[in-house]
């Protein structure tokens, strides 16, 4: 069962590889940020971003079923994601990742290597977030709603 859903993911998302030992989690992070909001994802992985939004915005995409997120190299933008098993989620961080690296940069090896920062933390920080600064949700259409 959980090789057909995978192999759906793989179908509908082609450039993601849904490896169930190694990327799996991020991979689904990827899927939700490039259907629910405005991020059009690399067809292949680079360094420091997974997409950009249609401005032309950088944005590292993040996400786990745990209690923190990762953080390694400062992203222009951070949109961080708990998932749960029942297929919902929720967004813990979503703005420029300067504010995670400015909140944490006390930290050793904050930008350098990957840390781990609970998702409590960075949900009070996206709080700070103004809109404008956000990566935005796409509209739904009326025929997807129903």
């Amino acid at each position: 069962m959980i090789f057909k859903g995978i192999e759906r993911l793989r179908v509908g998302y082609p450039s993601r590889k849904f490896t169930i030992d190694g990327r799996l989690v991020g991979d689904i992070g990827e899927v939700v940020a490039a259907r629910d909001y405005d991020v059009i994802l690399h067809e292949k992985s680079q360094p420091g971003h997974d997409g950009c939004t249609s401005d032309g915005r950088y944005v590292q995409i993040k996400a786990t079923f745990k209690d923190s997120l990762t953080f390694v190299s400062v992203p222009q933008y951070y949109l961080g994601f708990k998932l749960y098993t029942n297929g919902a989620y929720e967004e813990i961080f979503n703005g420029p990742g300067k504010i995670i690296f400015e909140r944490y940069k006390h930290r050793k090896n904050i930008g350098v290597e990957l840390l781990s920062f609970p998702i409590r933390e960075l949900s009070k920080l996206s709080q700070q977030v103004k809109q404008d600064d956000r990566i935005p949700k796409r509209l739904v259409k009326r025929s997807e709603a129903t």
